[in-house]
């Protein structure tokens, strides 16, 4: 699931989403994140955190954090959960389907 940033962020001039991947295994999945972009260069900074052990299966989470000027610019962002030769899991958030203010 990805989370767009909330408007009251936005205001203060940043953007922050969110990717949660819940219920997986086994505990090597890797997040990944694309953005489309359609106008120029787009700085951001990413933090993953490790898998978390739940009830017999894994809990996953990545943030996606840049400047909401920059966020402006992004037409989507995706995210991609990976696991070895497992086939690709993903999840687009296009940015007119998040609320603006």
């Amino acid at each position: 699931k990805v989370l767009g940033p909330s408007s009251e962020e936005l205001q203060k001039g940043k953007a922050t989403v969110m990717c949660l991947a819940n219920k997986g295994f086994p505990s090597d999945w890797t997040l990944s994140w694309k953005l489309n972009n359609s106008s120029g260069s787009i700085s951001w900074e990413e933090s993953r955190s490790p898998g978390v052990l739940q009830d017999g299966r894994y809990s996953w989470s990545s943030t996606l954090r840049l400047p909401a000027e920059d966020w402006g610019k992004v037409d989507s962002v995706t995210c991609e959960a990976t696991q070895g030769s497992q086939a690709l899991v993903s999840e687009t958030l296009r940015r007119d389907q998040c609320s603006q203010s």
